[in-house]
């Protein structure tokens, strides 16, 4: 038998909530076993239990028949465990090999042996196969190659037990593919892998087993090769959702043009040309880097234009700034809502009620009265998770974070006629998905005009009327959802 890290009966609570409720099960050297669940399920959680940054209300971990109780990370990375989380826990200033050996430098006498540090950091990145450089600072690499550096720097402390929390929401395919292919290695050398994400496909591709979370509490666990899509799904939401996409209720009354585009161009785009109408939902497809979201940065205000011309509403639209698109009805859910949407350490009324404070004002004080209600109808039409709307926006998972940004674009004070969606479903259960993708069109259906931004192909190609494809900075082609295919998309995003 090899070796194995055992969960007996954690539980773990915060304020007005339990967290974790009992959570049981085991994980072997050898496999990927996969951590499933909706947002809010507990996975997280038991990440953190799992590394030492929270303990335990009740309930152990075991490594090979081992109780161990940690009260600091450091005491997991001291017993074998590391977890890769999908915001890196890098020194942005420091090289390579600084962040793989930080801690444990070797030395001559007192000093720092620099010379043995390169080549130990070389001989980690030739066994990996990887284009890095050790003296390179953190700072300086791409996103993907920051988690290759955690990878390297778990496998330096000789971890047993590594975790991937949604390891391949910032990457690229290109990268996914690496990033696996490390996986697959950690594996074959008998490590025990947790595998967390959100992407099912991926689940599928990558891991043996599977453990479904709900609630906090342990629903199932399941052979990969043995399971499909819908079994899972069903067993994450306790319910069959059923297809997705045939059970929308999509507008069906597309009005007259609302946005039109003529060869905009700035610093990150050239000659970008299209039109969106009233109603409809227009999907941007790309791979990583193609420059959608520079796009919808240059009609949101935030970067310059250099030429082009661009009419909403019937008028031409030249944004300076945000306010300027704003004050015009156009709202920007951007990519990456934690430093860009929100502000995590407010609370959701204060996230709500942001744009509009001008509007909720008795004279010169604001009637928090008003604030309240206008919050209050927010969580209640967006079903946001939270005992109270003076919860911090950081303490909300990912859907529901997502979910307070849409209620602040298009509560009654705010009349928005144009809505960008930047990858608006990124590390977010199937089940929150099913129900942003309902909104989406909901919106379309009151004639607000939707711009859909996101990496994956299936959800842009059932959900959008019509697909604009970017390539490097340019528009490559304009696909109707009924002509519409991934093979067909993906070679126009892949166009020479």
């Amino acid at each position: 038998m090899g070796q194995y890290l055992e969960f007996n009966g954690i539980s773990r609570s915060f304020p007005g909530v339990k967290a974790l409720d009992g959570v049981s099960f085991r994980a072997e050297s050898g496999k990927v076993l996969a951590l499933l669940g909706e947002n809010g399920a507990g996975k997280s959680t038991l990440l953190k239990v799992m590394s030492g940054d929270l303990r335990p209300d009740e309930g152990s971990l075991n490594i090979d028949g081992e109780e161990l109780h940690f009260t600091a990370p450091v005491q997991a990375i001291n017993a074998g465990i590391s977890v890769i989380y999908q915001e890196r826990q890098l020194v942005a200033t420091m090289s390579v090999m600084e962040n793989i050996f930080v801690g444990a430098f070797p030395k001559k006498g007192i000093i720092v042996d620099k010379s043995k540090l390169r080549a130990d950091t070389q001989a980690l990145i030739d066994k990996f196969k990887l284009p890095i450089v050790p003296d390179v600072p953190a700072m300086f690499l791409s996103i993907a190659h920051q988690q290759m550096v955690e990878i390297m720097k778990a496998y330096r402390r000789n971890s047993q037990v590594i975790a991937f929390d949604e390891p391949t929401a910032p990457l690229t395919d290109t990268e996914i593919v690496i990033l696996f292919d490390l996986i697959r290695q950690l594996k074959e050398e008998g490590k025990i892998i947790i595998y967390v994400s959100h992407r099912l496909k991926e689940i599928f591709e990558i891991t043996d087993e599977i453990v479904v979370l709900k609630d906090g509490k342990f629903v199932t666990r399941l052979n990969t090769p043995d399971t499909d899509e819908r079994s899972l799904i069903t067993a994450m939401v306790g319910r069959d959702i059923g297809d997705t996409y045939a059970n929308l209720s999509r507008n069906e009354n597309i009005g007259d043009t609302l946005l039109e585009v003529k060869n905009l161009t700035t610093n990150a785009v050239r000659d970008i040309s299209f039109s969106l109408k009233r109603g409809e939902v227009l999907g941007f497809a790309g791979l990583v880097g193609s420059g959608r979201t520079e796009v919808m940065r240059a009609i949101f205000g935030v970067d310059h234009i250099i030429s082009g011309d661009i009419t909403f509403d019937g008028k031409p639209l030249k944004p300076a700034t945000p306010k300027d698109a704003i004050d015009r009805g156009i709202a920007l859910c951007p990519e990456d809502r934690k430093d860009q949407g929100l502000v995590l350490f407010r609370s959701i009324e204060d996230n709500v009620c942001m744009p509009v404070l001008g509007k909720l004002k008795i004279g010169p004080f604001l009637n928090t009265k008003a604030c309240e209600a206008l919050t209050i109808d927010a969580v209640k039409k967006y079903d946001i998770k939270t005992p109270t709307v003076d919860k911090l926006v950081i303490e909300l998972s990912g859907g529901n974070q997502q979910k307070v940004i849409l209620g602040r674009w298009t509560s009654e004070l705010i009349e928005t006629k144009l809505l960008i969606l930047d990858e608006p479903t990124k590390g977010i259960d199937v089940k929150t998905k099913a129900e942003i993708y309902q909104m989406v069109c909901d919106f379309a259906k009151q004639g607000i005009g939707v711009i859909f931004i996101s990496s994956e192909l299936t959800e842009v190609i059932n959900l959008c009327d019509n697909i604009v494809v970017m390539h490097n900075g340019s528009v490559s082609g304009t696909v109707a959802r009924e002509d519409a295919t991934e093979e067909g998309v993906l070679a126009l995003a892949m166009i020479e």
